[in-house]
C-alpha cells in the first residue's frame, strides 16, 4: 500500500512521504486504508514503512487514535462487477464519457465507504469473513429478486450464489444490510416481487430497509434486452401494493420495511408520504423520500426569506422527476406569498432520452440549452445540486465557469436547502 498524502498534524509529517509503502501495522499486513484504520485502533502501534530506496523505517505509537496518524493510503483498482445485468445503466451510455461513467464498480469497501450498492457476486468467502470481523457494516446490497433463477437470469450470470444465505450469514453476524430491487415490468415485479419482501423481510432487523426502483433506460440501448419503463397506472399499482405491504410488516415486524422510489410517485401522479412514514431514511441517497425531505425543510425553513426584497428573476432548472412538486408546492408560494420572482423550467433529457428524469442525470449541454432559451428575462439561473461531479464538471465533462461564461450571467449551484439556495440568489 502507497501513501498518497501525510497530514502537515501528522506525528509522522516530515518522516513519511507519498509514495512511501506501509509494510505492515504491528507485523500485519495491510490490505487497503479501512485495514489500515482497523489494525491502528490498538494501544500500541508498531509502525513500518518503506521509502523510495528500498529501506525500511519502524516507528512506534501509544494510545494515539487512528484519525491522527494523518496518513491517506492509495486503495489501488477498484473491484468490478462481473454481471452482464439486463437493466445495467453503464452499459446505456454513449461512447466518449468520462472513463468513470463505464466503470462498473462492484466493490464491497465502497458499499461500506460511501453506500454503493453490490450484488455480492464477486465477493469471496475470505472477504465475508472480513467484512463480519472488522464490522463493515451497513452494507448496501442489489438484491433485485431473490427467486436463485431469476436472478441469475437478470443479472446474466449463471455461477451467482444464492442470496438469501448471503444475506442471512452476514445479518447473523451482526453487519446491517439496506437492499434494493430495481423493477422491470413484467419480469421481478407481480409474484416475484412478493416472495423477495417476504424473504427480506423475514431476515429483518439485520435486513434493515429494502428499496424499490424502477427501471432506468436510456435511448443508447442498442444490442441490450428489450424493457420498458413504468406507466402511470403501473406505478400508481406498484405503490398501492407496497403501501399495502408496509401496513403488514410495521404490524408483525415493527417497521415499515420496503419503500418505492420517489420516481414511483412522480410517474404516478401521487402525494408523497409524510416524512415520518420513511421511518430513519436510511436510503435517502437511493431516492427514498428525498423530495418529501425537501419540501419539508423548505416548509419549516421559509420563515427566513421573509425579509426578502428583490427586483431579481431567476430561473430555476430541474429535471421531470422534480418539476411537478416545485411548480405545484413551493415556486407559487414563493412569487405569490414572498413577492420574489422565480420560474421553474422542466429540462428534457435530450442526451440520455426523456425516459430519464432524475435531475442529477442531466448533462450541462441539456442544461445550458434549457437556459438559453430563455435567458433574456432572468438575471440568474440556478442548476440542480446533484448535477455536477465534485470537480465541478457536468457528466458531459462541461464545467462549471464554462457553463456560466457561455450565459454571460451568474449561475448559482443549488443546495438540497432551497431556502439557502433563495438566500444566496436574493440577498
Amino acid at each position: 500500500m502507497n501513501v498518497v498524502a501525510v497530514d502537515p498534524e501528522s506525528p509522522l509529517y516530515g518522516y513519511i512521504r507519498p509514495g512511501y509503502k506501509i509494510l505492515s501495522v504491528n507485523g500485519e499486513r495491510i490490505i487497503d486504508s479501512i485495514d489500515f484504520r482497523y489494525k491502528t485502533a490498538e494501544e500500541r502501534l508498531d509502525l513500518r514503512f518503506e521509502d523510495h530506496r528500498g529501506r525500511e523505517l519502524d516507528f512506534q505509537f501509544y494510545d494515539v487514535y487512528p484519525g491522527d496518524l494523518g496518513i491517506t493510503l492509495d486503495d489501488g483498482q477498484i473491484k468490478v462487477c462481473k454481471c452482464d445485468c439486463i437493466f445495467c445503466f453503464v452499459q446505456q451510455q454513449p461512447r466518449g464519457m468520462r472513463e468513470t461513467l463505464y466503470t462498473k464498480d462492484e466493490d464491497y469497501r465502497l458499499s461500506f465507504t460511501h453506500g454503493n450498492f453490490v450484488t455480492l457476486s464477486n465477493t469471496t468467502e475470505e472477504e465475508i469473513e472480513r467484512i463480519i470481523e472488522q464490522r463493515l457494516s451497513p452494507m448496501y446490497v442489489s438484491v433485485h429478486v431473490t427467486d436463485d433463477t431469476m436472478r441469475r437470469c437478470m443479472l446474466r450470470n449463471e455461477k451467482l450464489a444464492p442470496i438469501v444465505p448471503q444475506l442471512k450469514y452476514l445479518s447473523e453476524n451482526g453487519i446491517t444490510i439496506h437492499t434494493q430491487v430495481v423493477l422491470c415490468p413484467g419480469i421481478n415485479d407481480g409474484s416475484y416481487l412478493e416472495k423477495t419482501i417476504d424473504q427480506l423481510a423475514a431476515l429483518y432487523p439485520g435486513v434493515e430497509s429494502l428499496a424499490v426502483v424502477p427501471v432506468g433506460l436510456t435511448r443508447y440501448r442498442q444490442h441490450l434486452p428489450d424493457l420498458r419503463t413504468y406507466d402511470k397506472g403501473e406505478a400508481a399499482g406498484i405503490i398501492d401494493y407496497v403501501h399495502g405491504r408496509q401496513r403488514e410488516l410495521l404490524r408483525s415486524v415493527g417497521s415499515r420495511f420496503v419503500w418505492p422510489a420517489d420516481e414511483f410517485y412522480v410517474l404516478a401522479a401521487r402525494p408523497f408520504p409524510r416524512l415520518c412514514e420513511y421511518e430513519e431514511m436510511s436510503q435517502f441517497e437511493n431516492g427514498i423520500g428525498m423530495v418529501r425531505e425537501f419540501i419539508t425543510r423548505f416548509n419549516r425553513k421559509r420563515v427566513q426569506l421573509t425579509s426578502l426584497r428583490s427586483s431579481k428573476r431567476a430561473l430555476l432548472l430541474t429535471g421531470a422527476s422534480s418539476y411537478p412538486f416545485l411548480s405545484r408546492e413551493i415556486v407559487p408560494y414563493i412569487n405569490e406569498t414572498l413577492g420574489l420572482k422565480v420560474d421553474v423550467e422542466l429540462v428534457k433529457n435530450r442526451f440520455w432520452g426523456e425516459s430519464v428524469t432524475v435531475s442529477g442525470l442531466l448533462t450541462g449541454q441539456d442544461l445550458l440549452r434549457a437556459a438559453r432559451a430563455r435567458l433574456d428575462y432572468y438575471d440568474t439561473v440556478i442548476v440542480p445540486p446533484n448535477c455536477l461531479n465534485d470537480d465541478d464538471l457536468f457528466l458531459d465533462n462541461l464545467g462549471i465557469d464554462q457553463f456560466e461564461r457561455v450565459l454571460g450571467k451568474p449561475v448559482v449551484l443549488g443546495q438540497y436547502d432551497l431556502v439557502a439556495t433563495l438566500k444566496d440568489v436574493f440577498q
